[in-house]
């Protein structure tokens, strides 16, 4: 991805700061609108915690409907998860139409009970999920053995998912932005916001000045110390990927899974036939700091994966670990900065990232535009 060292101006319509997966969405969403647009980001883009991603897009949030409701209402709730399903295939339908090269594939989902949702409470959301017009078949424990060979209570089979390669589906939006002229620059890390009367100035590390009349903030879960929220606490979270061309049972290709635990395991297939785990996490940003933890963290998943499916990852071929951010709700924060005019921010993603950044996208571009999105309100800032 090529990249500009400066603007070419110091007065732009929009500058989004962060060139990973939500700043590409949300520059996609504004590109041909004859606005001057500019993205940032204190890496190369693509560099952030999108590369890390296992990119299991889902319309599932890591809340099921029926405690989401618990929390915040029930109408609220529906609305949230149907947002969700109708971002998932939103983006579905975009990487068809801009014929994105990202090793994009449909998928079902498979959640299974755990040690945290049973089969009673895998019941519960389906019957809820009916109720929201969003369509889920639950699975007893005899079909799950005879169907899939996995030996759980219950499982939720949904259709509303999708994988990608992270990396090419943030680069490719990214090289389509510049198709429409917008702008990205690289290595400019942005240190201060502050509203004038008519404009929003960002100040970068080099004492450089640069107005726009609407600032977003699409990173991840790094924030200037001003914009931090003590809403969004800091999750550890560890994958692995194994040798191509692994020998996996051939359903398995046609379904991203997950458990109702904490920490859940979740895994998938690439086209190439790797299989993907990720799991084990632990609140707190440091942890996945600790090199020696990488190691012992795949031990674990490889070998609950190999509990569960009877599938041997043997030695991975890749190990990493990320961080990201998670709210009590586990709804994310989309809107305006408070106290700032014309400053948006996106955080608390957690397990939903490239889903929840499509909804961000279509949010905050709504408002820039001046016509409100009808789920404005789903995700405040607290």
């Amino acid at each position: 991805m090529v990249s500009r060292k400066r603007p070419s101006s110091t007065s732009f319509d929009v500058i989004i700061v962060g060139a990973g997966i939500s700043g590409a969405l949300m520059a996609h969403a504004l590109a041909g609108k004859a606005l001057r647009i500019l993205v940032v980001d204190r890496r190369q883009p693509v560099r952030g915690s999108t590369i890390a991603s296992t990119a299991m897009i889902q319309h599932e949030i890591d809340v099921p409907l029926h405690v989401l409701a618990k929390m915040v209402g029930e109408k609220k709730a529906q609305r949230v998860w149907q947002r969700s399903a109708r971002a998932v295939e939103e983006l579905i339908s975009l990487v068809r139409d801009l014929e994105l090269k990202c090793a994009f594939e449909r998928k079902h989902t498979l959640f299974l009970s755990g040690e945290e949702y049973g089969a009673r409470a895998l019941q519960m959301e389906v019957d809820v999920r009916a109720k929201a017009g969003i369509k889920a078949e639950l699975l007893d424990s005899f079909t799950l053995r005879e169907r899939y060979g996995l030996h759980r209570h219950a499982a939720i089979d949904s259709a509303i998912s999708a994988s990608a390669d992270p990396a090419q589906l943030t680069a490719a939006l990214l090289r389509n932005a510049k198709v429409h002229g917008i702008e990205i620059a690289a290595g400019i890390e942005i240190k201060d916001v502050r509203n004038t009367d008519e404009e929003v100035v960002v100040s970068t590390s080099e004492g450089k000045m640069i107005t726009a009349k609407h600032v977003v903030f699409c990173t991840g879960y790094e924030f200037l110390e001003s914009i931090a929220n003590k809403s969004q606490k800091l999750i550890s979270t560890w994958a692995l990927a194994s040798r191509p061309r692994l020998k996996r049972p051939e359903w398995l290709d046609r379904y991203l899974i997950w458990e109702g635990s904490d920490p859940y395991l979740y895994f998938r297939t690439t086209p190439d036939g790797r299989v993907i785990v990720g799991g084990e996490d632990e609140d707190g940003d440091g942890a996945y700091k600790d090199s020696s933890k990488v190691a012992k963290k795949a031990k674990i998943l490889i070998e609950k994966l190999g509990d569960l499916t009877g599938i041997s990852i043997g030695r991975p071929d890749f190990t990493w670990s990320a961080a990201f951010g998670v709210t009590p709700n586990g709804l994310p924060m989309i809107g305006n900065l408070p106290g700032m005019k014309n400053v948006f921010v996106t955080m608390g993603f957690g397990g939903n990232g490239i889903t929840f950044s499509k909804i961000a996208a279509d949010l905050i571009s709504s408002e820039i535009l001046g016509h409100r999105d009808a789920d404005w309100d789903l995700f405040p800032i607290h």
